[in-house]
């Protein structure tokens, strides 16, 4: 746009802004290459003359309001063409033409009797082009006695507005508190006259045109820059009184008022950043325009708090939420308690918006730090295995097979507290209604397919008094998200949405977060403004106003039922073997599962009894723990029968005070689908009379046998053994496994084939997209510490455990680690710039590396004579020659504890044959006289002595070829097995 002290001469197009009377309006550009404030300009329609709306000096002339609102109502926020015509300086006003679309403004104020035509002075030029239209219509309007020229009697009298007090530009004459009295809640009608800043405005409430300052509710905008008074004193240079005449003053008397000279100037204080745009954005929304005002409060200093709502096409939009949204003002607390829950939630989560995408205002905003972070595009559907509590749920992931270690996932519902638990174990008692939360959502999920949304995960410390192993954090993630039941039926009795999207979502269903909250069993948590929250969270405060309004649940006056339950599974053998009569006496009791312990043994509340109990099935046991398919089949009972209603019949109590019998689920007899699934054995040896629907159970194996499921898969009768022996028929435990690392002594390490957790755990490690080095100072890994290690030979990132670490922090990337590579079983030294941290969902599934030894047959260490030929024999043969092999377990060693550089746990012994050899690794190894057998005990197994008479024929042979060891002859070493030293090798995986 043009200056204003230069007359335009071509035509220009924008926006009415304001409309100051009835013959002026104020423009705004439509476009600007700048951006913030767009130019305007005030034109003045050219030639004409409007009454003069009241000011502090004057009142109104007569039908100068109608005369404004008559242009206002014609022209404000409407697009517009204008021409400036001519300038006179002497006002300081530039006039021109208007055009709305292709009538001329002007005319249509004229024509309506709104205004009068000014006759050009001496200067010609100060006058409209359309100056003889212009006087036309006049004459019309005269004739017809429109507008102003109204011949009705009193018509003049009756236009002047008789304003109060406070309208004549002084609002702090009005009774605030009066007002608001009257008014508070209810919208009143009214025009803004003035925007001080974004959030203060000036208006006219209709119809008694009182004039008040109303502050915007619950925001602040930037503050624009004000002119402050200040006074400074200057000495005169004479220091003669000129009240005194010529009379000199004393050199150091005190000077007088006559000599001291008052210079009053006035400073302008800057704006706030961001004031004129915010300033801007208000004027362009409201500045003349009609608003509702609903009053929210008063202040102590007596100004008016309100929400300001200004109309959008069909719709009224929210001033308050508008200049948030748009970052031009931030959330004000004080203001806002003075506003309903809804519209306070709106306010905070549009600021928390704008802090996020640092608009405007918030452009350097520094957010506080968090210990919580997003979780982006983790949706799954599964089905509710485990209630934990009333904000914890562990669903089964439908995707992943079922036994895997990550197939069960633990979602904390986000946003929402329920009553805690406690822990037996510390003697710490459940909170109130922390039962009633827990059995009211397990009712209602367990077994049932849900829709799962992660949102966030946060960091949060152990509990008090919480060991916390070597090398490892103090604190947890936790992964928070939302739940949906798929199934729209309603859920009786439930004050959620029945079915379709709740609040802002996208997802079907029952959203069991507000299932909870409605029914008064928890708590909405007020976040900190950057921490993450639930998408769904003025839903979750929405049903919490619904519970607290309604008294429902831990909102209400009385406390919740006190219940007694009596653990047996916690008290002695006799206690258990005490309670049994009552057990025998009903025969069937109902009870729910509580816990899966194993594959068979469970434990279970019995509400009638008020107890729980340790329970197993008679005669049906699965795989202990770290034995295959263990983990299976604790999974199956767990999505089977995991806190469901169950029926049981007890039959009598082991030693243990594990009470023993059957148990049934929706008149299914549970025992029977673990044998079905080859993930139990049946054992009758203790009476088989006694065991209910035994005819079943025995069906249900042999059925597995026959289709060598899981257990039974290697199953074989009277077949001859890979160490040259006959086996009597018998199951035996077969693994098929590949040799990732040998240590020497006899010992390897091996990953099963085929085992899904490999599978999985290989396909997260194969998406890692690892390039950056880490920070220094960032990640210090120390010893014991789980981590990713890029493993140079094949430029693979594998999981590894620190075995050795600098003391102190890391000071370059040069620093050395020594590391374990947890799922292969060799060991390394690396730099720093080696490692990366590694997501917790990845680090917690156990090594996958197996620790074995070859049975019944005593090999050197490294160190020893023959030690290294041994290493290099069992390398050469099982590591470097990339095939597959049959271990079949014939011991478990569960004494070998911690190692350095070999692991924990379990080491098994194994006899190692190849598919394709006609005998086993630990024969073949005797023959080359690379080993020797174990020396016999009195009380061995059969099936030991039996493989020792197998071994010793192959010995023999080594000896009588003077192979290897024997080779000067017999030998005879009584020395004890000793655990070899790991090889630090980075040896080539299979």
């Amino acid at each position: 746009m043009a200056s204003a002290a230069t007359v335009a001469t071509g035509w220009y197009r924008g926006r009415v802004k304001a409309v100051p009377s009835g013959d002026c309006l104020v423009i705004v550009a439509m476009t600007s290459s700048k951006p913030g404030v767009l130019p305007e300009k005030t034109i003045t329609l050219s030639s004409l003359m409007a009454p003069k709306l009241a000011n502090r000096s004057r009142v109104d002339e007569p039908f100068a309001w109608e005369s404004r609102e008559f242009l206002r109502k014609l022209c404000i926020g409407k697009e517009v063409t204008f021409k400036g015509d001519y300038f006179v300086p002497s006002i300081g006003r530039e006039f021109g033409t208007v055009f709305l679309g292709d009538k001329n403004v002007a005319m249509l104020v004229v024509a309506g009797g709104w205004a009068k035509i000014r006759e050009p002075g001496q200067n010609k030029t100060e006058a409209s082009p359309y100056l003889s239209e212009l006087l036309r219509l006049e004459e019309q309007a005269k004739q017809e006695g429109l507008g102003c020229w109204s011949k009705a009697p009193g018509a003049a009298e009756a236009s002047i507005r008789n304003l109060p007090p406070s309208s004549l530009g002084d609002p702090s004459k009005l009774d605030a508190m009066s007002l608001l009295a009257e008014n508070k809640g209810r919208p009143m009608e009214g025009i803004v006259e003035q925007v001080r800043d974004g959030s203060t405005l000036r208006v006219y409430l209709l119809p008694k045109f009182q004039f008040v300052q109303v502050f915007v509710a619950g925001i602040q905008a930037p503050q624009m820059g004000r002119k402050v008074a200040t006074e400074s004193v200057v000495e005169t240079e004479s220091t003669v009184d000129e009240t005194r005449g010529d009379v000199p003053v004393e050199p150091h008397a005190p000077l007088t008022s006559a000599q001291r000279l008052a210079v009053s100037t006035t400073a302008e204080t800057a704006a706030d950043p961001f004031a004129p745009e915010a300033k801007f954005f208000t004027e362009m929304r409201v500045l003349n325009r009609d608003v509702r005002i609903v009053l929210e409060g008063v202040d102590k200093f007596s100004n008016l708090i309100g929400s300001v709502y200004y109309p959008d096409g069909e719709s009224a939009k929210d001033l308050a939420s508008e200049l948030v949204e748009n970052g031009l003002a931030k959330y004000v607390e004080w203001s806002a308690n003075m506003m309903e829950e809804d519209a306070k939630r709106r306010l905070k989560a549009a600021e928390l918006q704008a802090k996020k995408t640092r608009l405007r205002m918030w452009t350097n905003y520094v957010p506080p730090p968090t210990n919580s972070k997003a979780i982006h595009n983790q949706k799954f559907t599964g089905k509710v295995v485990e209630v934990v509590s009333g904000d914890c749920i562990i669903v089964a992931d439908d995707s992943i097979p079922y036994g895997s270690p990550l197939a069960e996932r633990r979602v904390n519902l986000s946003s929402i507290r329920c009553p805690k638990m406690g822990n037996p174990r510390r003697d710490e008692k459940p909170a109130p209604f922390a039962r009633e939360a827990k059995e009211f959502l397990r009712t209602r999920l367990i077994g049932r397919q849900v829709n799962v949304e992660m949102e966030y995960a946060r960091k949060v410390p152990l509990a008090e008094g919480s060991v916390v192993p070597s090398g490892e954090s103090d604190s947890r993630v936790m992964d928070f998200g939302s739940l949906f039941l798929v199934s729209p039926a309603k859920v009786e009795g439930d004050d959620a949405p029945s079915s379709g999207p709740s609040a802002g979502s996208q997802q079907t269903g029952i959203n069991i977060g507000e299932l909870v909250i409605a029914r008064g069993f928890g708590t909405v948590i007020r976040h900190r403004d950057f921490e993450e929250r639930s998408n769904y969270y003025d839903a979750l405060l929405a049903a919490e106003s619904r519970a607290i309004s309604g008294k429902k649940g831990m909102h209400a006056a009385k406390d919740p039922p006190v219940t007694h339950v009596t653990d047996l599974t916690m008290a002695s053998a006799k206690k258990a073997r005490d309670f049994l009569p009552f057990l025998h006496r009903s025969r069937k009791s109902l009870a729910v599962v509580e816990y899966v312990l194993s594959g068979h043994r469970f434990k279970l509340l019995i509400p009638k009894e008020t107890c729980s109990i340790a329970f197993a099935f008679s005669g049906v046991r699965c795989p202990g723990r770290d034995e295959p398919y263990s983990d299976e089949a604790i999974a199956l009972m767990r999505r089977k029968i995991m806190q469901r209603d169950v029926e049981i019949e007890v039959e009598t109590v082991d030693r243990t005070g594990t009470f023993l019998g059957s148990l049934w689920e929706s008149k299914t007899n549970v025992a029977v689908t673990l044998l079905e699934a080859g993930l139990a054995k049946l054992q009758t040896s203790f009476g088989s009379d006694r065991i209910p629907d035994l005819q079943l159970l025995e069906q249900a194996q042999e059925s597995a046998k026959k289709q060598k499921l899981k257990i039974w898969e290697n199953y074989v009768e009277g077949e001859k053994a890979p160490n040259g022996s006959a086996v009597e028929s018998k199951q035996q435990e077969v693994l098929k496994v590949m040799v990732t690392e040998v240590l020497g002594g006899g010992k390897f390490y091996v990953q099963t084939v085929g085992d899904q957790k490999i599978v999985t755990i290989q396909q997260q490690l194969a998406s890692l997209n690892l390039q950056e080095a880490p920070v220094i100072g960032a990640f210090n890994p120390k010893k014991g510490d789980i981590v990713l290690c890029n493993f140079l030979a094949d430029n693979s990132w594998n999981r590894a455990m620190i075995v050795n670490a600098p003391r102190g922090p890391v000071e370059s990337p040069k620093d050395r680690f020594e590391v374990f590579y947890i799922d292969y079983g060799n060991q390394e030294v690396v730099l720093y710039s080696q490692l990366r941290p590694i997501d917790p969902s990845v680090s917690t599934a156990p090594g996958l590396a197996q620790l074995c030894s070859l049975a019944y047959i005593k090999v050197p260490n490294w160190e020893e004579d023959f030690g290294e030929e041994a290493a290099e024999y069992l390398s050469q043969h099982t590591l470097n020659s990339g095939k597959e092999f049959k271990a079949i377990i014939e011991e478990r060693d569960t004494s070998g504890g911690k190692v350095k550089g070999q692991g924990t746990g379990t080491i098994l012994a194994v006899t190692l044959a190849a598919e394709d050899a006609e005998i086993s690794v630990n024969a073949a190894m005797i023959q080359e006289g690379l080993a020797r057998t174990e020396k016999r005990n009195r009380r061995e197994r059969k099936e030991r002595q039996v493989a020792l008479d197998g071994l010793e024929k192959f010995q023999e042979e080594a000896k009588t070829g003077r192979r290897g060891m024997w080779q000067y002859g017999d030998i005879e070493s009584d020395d004890e097995d000793n655990i070899p030293t790991a090889r630090k090798t980075a040896g080539r995986r299979s």
